[in-house]
């Protein structure tokens, strides 16, 4: 499975935009032969539940909810959801229930932002 995610901030993304950047790739990907065995391409956008990858994005996203999932446990857990405070050098500021945590960024194995619907 290849999977490319594509964002615009201002416009959004719309299923056009995933076929037009899938249609490219494709003609790149059969060009260009990167990949030796068979694969699936899949384009998309990162949806209101977008994963983060990058300490860049979490700093883009201070002040939404996240669900943080880490490789080990820190305090006692793996698993924290609360209010992304913003990031302190390597590591991601998290609030949860009043208690401020600093989750190191290279221990994080997964963090996705959750939807709020008011």
């Amino acid at each position: 499975m290849l999977r490319l995610f594509i964002d615009d901030a201002e416009n959004g993304i719309g299923v056009e935009d995933c076929e037009k950047v899938s249609r490219q790739v494709s003609g790149v990907l059969d060009v260009e032969d990167p990949i030796q065995s068979e694969y699936t391409l899949e384009v998309s956008s990162p949806g209101m539940d977008r994963p983060l990858f990058r300490l860049e994005q979490y700093e883009a996203f201070v002040g939404h909810r996240v669900q943080v999932r880490l490789r080990m446990a820190f305090e006692g857990r793996r698993k924290f959801q609360g209010l992304l405070k913003g990031v302190e050098g390597g590591d991601v500021v998290v609030v949860v229930d009043d208690h401020e945590y600093l989750l190191p960024f290279d221990s994080i194995e997964r963090a996705n932002i959750v939807p709020v619907f008011e």
